[in-house]
């Protein structure tokens, strides 16, 4: 068989197409040459001895042998070779960019929302065939499409004789044609829709006139046609963020499980909402302390927590009484109010290990448990050695795990033996995964039944002493610590700990590392959000001498030298500047009536009224290790004022090269900024304000060109962003290109002109919320600051008078109808928002509602929802409410 393709792309000197095939017998993609004579009609004429059934693939562009760009590759090129007779195939085609709707070729929208089943396009007997294929991404659950035309084969524009066409591929629609049932050389037609009750729809436009090719016997040409169009509203939908761990249910073991999973999932279905949101579920066991509740610290991108393990997905266990004290341990862990993390945790290991000693000989036999470990076995074995090492020297710090300071891939061959002691070590945590993965692809399944939008979390960081860093230590800088600058929510920035990414060997071998990551997240979700996306453009590294984060630095980021910063006029005093200054003044301002015992025990004087910080308190680890344990509230004052101190400076030297420095971030409100003349002042602040808001838009635009193309299309997830905090410019660009929905929060505006947000503006292509996890409830938020909330109440709400507080019900469902009815393509709220439009639903203490306070780094994430999910599915008059509040703003 012959198949001639055609394709017409303009070229430049030196690019040339190829027509790249996807799969086939070696599962690889094979490339081939196109050949053109004009540079702008390509071809490309394969032969193949065997005939697939279908071939998939898509189109690149190279420049003098490299590849410069190529075509959308979530849904590609599909060609199904059914024509029996058809000896001959002739493919005319269209460069596919990523589409502007693309979101409704995410796996969100097509096996959830839109759920229809595909159908492979029949045989076909003609002598001569032509096929039309078209896209109609628009049509919803139930819809069809069809081609009407003046033609007798298509049905002479009768919707009742239309000729039905077949997606053979998400949201494309194809159909085959006998060329000899066309009496006309040009035919004049129209794609048409059914719904399921019944309607017609007809794509909007003129007529289409296609030419109908003169073909021998045998051979079939294809026609890829311009996408269909229809007068049919863009999809909104309604959704609700809670945490795994804070569900509650009757049967729960203290913490919300991957079986409260589906409970929570028939809510959000009962309440007509779409979308089910929830935090990162990876495993954070780490100390095995309520330390490890910190979800955003994951030990491994791939292993899920053992917490969520639903026990009544499990069988019993043997032993009567073991069995009576567990129930019993369960009744009272899931009547707390908030969450013991430990005693969950330990309960829920050994009952994981009874379980194993009783089960799990038998399940490591199964086909379904051999298929698994196969598939997951490139992380799956290293992680369950590290868990084995971990609790055998028990720490994590793998440098000093004697013979075992790194993953060694020798061991594999052992791990993976059901004969040897190694595997023996480990088999417990292989059972483990096997379970999580089971439960929490069937909660999945269920969501995908129920019509229900599962959405994830991708944490930026990873715990820098977890697994994913002693397998594969290349990927990751230890010398910084990832975290964010000054922000709403943390006047001193947030250090979060984790290493940076080490960028330059990720993209040498295409990003792999974020690939496999987002694959193994694609069978539990069908949407995800990526947090603080900013990360992937430049994150903000910090010394591992620091406690906070005021003297961290954007890397990558275009550095300053001296003479950069001399052109703005400022004298550039070196020493001065990337020193702490400490003068007098300075210490009797922050120490008050500590100065003299500061002076004499933390400070070195220099010379006049100018000091320096001891050798043994010149770093923020240092002054954190000299008052460890001392709590007292003139302790915490004198070793805040210290940390002060030493973040004095006015530039930060950069870490690749000592001759180029950064403008420490707020360095406004320093000592050594307030010290400077006002011309000095005015000077720096240019400087300042071109460094952080335009010299690295550029720069950074295409940092995360090299990996966001590449990470978001290489599963079919819609795709969210938490795009918050310093966001430069560059950012919107990157998301508006590849189509990433932004979040939106009226509270945090992006326009700095502004105090709120206007919900009217904000792009269909973004989420809406009230809260975060990060930040206080709705009802947290209204009380914490009269004048604010004053102002929102006039300004937003359009009433007069005093803003009522505490927040009432009717209030709060007013403020949630504006969130619904702005055009936001998600609107997700809280489960705690929602409740504060029901005074007898919600908790009387708001402030128990809180799920995590940025600024505290040893915050124990231990919030539960204060009612069984049981209950609330019962509470017909709440749930009704929320129903009429999603159908009146018109989500869906």
């Amino acid at each position: 068989m012959t198949i001639h393709f055609y394709l017409k792309y303009d070229t430049e000197f030196g690019q040339d197409l190829r027509l790249n095939i996807i799969g086939g017998a070696s599962s690889e993609t094979t490339s081939y040459g196109m050949t053109t004579g004009d540079g702008r009609t390509w071809q490309c004429d394969i032969e193949m001895a065997k005939i697939p059934e279908r071939i998939d693939y898509f189109y690149s562009l190279d420049n003098s042998g490299r590849e410069e760009r190529h075509e959308w590759q979530t849904v590609t090129h599909r060609l199904e070779l059914n024509a029996t007779k058809a000896k001959e195939y002739t493919v005319y085609n269209s460069w596919t960019d990523i589409p502007y709707d693309s979101y409704l070729y995410s796996s969100a929208f097509t096996d959830c929302v839109n759920r229809r089943h595909h159908e492979s396009l029949p045989k076909s007997e003609y002598d001569k065939t032509l096929r039309l294929i078209v896209r109609a991404p628009q049509l919803r659950k139930g819809d069809h499409l069809y081609i009407a035309g003046e033609s007798s084969c298509l049905g002479n524009w009768h919707t009742d004789r239309a000729l039905k066409m077949y997606e053979h591929n998400y949201n494309e629609w194809v159909a085959d044609l006998d060329i000899e049932a066309f009496k006309e050389k040009v035919a004049e037609l129209k794609f048409i829709a059914t719904t399921d009750n019944g309607d017609v729809l007809w794509e909007t436009g003129f007529n289409r006139k296609i030419e109908i090719p003169e073909l021998k016997k045998g051979e079939a040409c294809v026609y890829d046609m311009d996408q269909a169009f229809f007068e049919i509203c863009d999809t909104k939908l309604a959704g609700t963020l809670v945490p795994v761990f804070s569900l509650r249910t009757k049967g729960s073991f203290g913490v919300g499980d991957f079986g409260d999973l589906k409970m929570m999932i028939d809510w959000v279905a009962e309440t007509k909402q779409k979308v089910l949101q929830v935090l990162p579920i990876n495993d954070t066991t780490s100390t095995h302390t309520w330390t490890d509740s910190y979800p955003y610290s994951c030990i491994s991108i791939f292993a899920l927590h053992p917490q969520y393990a639903d026990l009544r997905q499990l069988p019993q266990i043997a032993d009567k009484k073991k069995a009576t004290e567990f129930e019993a341990l369960r009744k009272e862990l899931n009547e707390l109010k908030q969450i013991d993390y430990e005693r969950v945790n330990d309960a829920k290991t050994d009952y994981l290990r009874i379980i194993f000693q009783q089960e799990g000989e038998q399940v490591m036999k199964t086909l379904d448990f051999k298929q698994f470990l196969k598939d997951n076995e490139h992380w799956l074995v290293p992680y369950a050695q590290y868990c084995h090492l971990r609790d055998t020297f028990g720490n994590v710090d793998f440098s000093t795990w004697k013979g075992h300071e790194t993953w060694h891939e020798q061991d594999r061959g052992a791990l993976l033996n059901p004969r040897s002691k190694e595997f023996n070590n480990v088999a417990f945590y292989y059972y483990v995964q096997f379970v999580l993965n089971n439960q929490m692809r069937g909660a999945h399944e269920y969501a995908m039944a129920r019509g229900v939008i599962l959405k994830g979390d991708i944490p930026i960081g990873v715990n820098r002493n977890g697994c994913d860093v002693w397998h594969e230590p290349q990927y990751f800088n230890l010398n910084s610590q990832a975290g964010a600058p000054p922000d709403g929510f943390s006047v001193n920035g947030q250090n979060w700990g984790f290493p940076t990414y080490n960028w330059q060997r990720m993209i040498e071998d295409g990003c792999q590392w974020w690939i496999r990551r987002f694959q193994n997240m694609s069978k539990f979700f069908d949407a995800y959000r990526i947090d603080h996306v900013l990360g992937f453009f430049r994150i903000w590294a910090i010394p591992t001498s620091c406690v906070h984060g005021l003297l961290g630095q954007f890397a990558p980021s275009l550095a300053m030298t001296r003479d950069e910063i001399e052109s703005y006029g400022l004298h550039f005093q070196e020493q001065l500047f990337t020193t702490p200054f400490i003068a007098r003044w300075v210490v009797d301002r922050v120490f008050g009536i500590h100065a003299e015992e500061v002076i004499g025990k933390y400070l070195n004087h220099e010379h006049d009224d100018i000091f320096s910080l001891k050798p043994e308190y010149d770093t923020e680890r240092k002054i954190e290790a000299a008052f460890k344990g001392k709590e007292t509230a003139d302790d915490i004052w004198v070793r805040d004022g210290l940390y002060a101190l030493a973040a004095d400076v006015l530039f930060v030297r950069d870490d690749n090269d000592s001759n180029k420095f950064h403008p420490r971030i707020t360095a406004q409100l320093n000592f050594m900024y307030e010290a400077l003349m006002d011309s000095d002042k005015e000077k720096f602040n240019r400087l300042y304000n071109d460094y952080y808001y335009r010299r690295n838009n550029n720069f950074w635009y295409n940092e995360a060109m090299k990996k966001l193309p590449v990470l978001v299309q290489a599963t079919r997830m819609l795709v969210c962003a938490e795009d918050l905090g310093m966001v430069p410019d560059c950012v919107a660009w990157v998301m508006n290109e590849l189509r990433i929905l932004s979040l939106e929060l009226q509270q945090m505006p992006k326009d700095p002109s502004v105090k709120f947000g206007e919900l009217w503006k904000n792009p269909y292509r973004s989420v809406c919320t009230l809260s975060t996890h990060d930040m206080p409830t709705l009802r947290q938020w209204w009380d914490e600051d009269y004048n604010r909330t004053q102002e929102y109440y006039n300004s937003q709400l359009y009433r007069s008078g005093a803003a009522p507080h505490p927040l009432p019900g009717w209030l709060a469902r007013e403020i949630i109808a504006n969130q619904l009815t702005c055009p936001s393509m998600l609107c997700i709220l809280s489960l705690q928002d929602w409740f504060a439009i029901d005074e007898k639903l919600r908790l009387e203490d708001a402030n128990a509602e809180r799920i995590n306070i940025p600024a505290n780094p040893r915050h124990y994430w231990r919030y539960r929802m204060h009612l069984n999910i049981e209950d609330l599915i019962a509470n017909k008059e709440y749930n009704d409410n929320i129903k009429e509040l999603i159908q009146h703003t018109g989500r869906e």
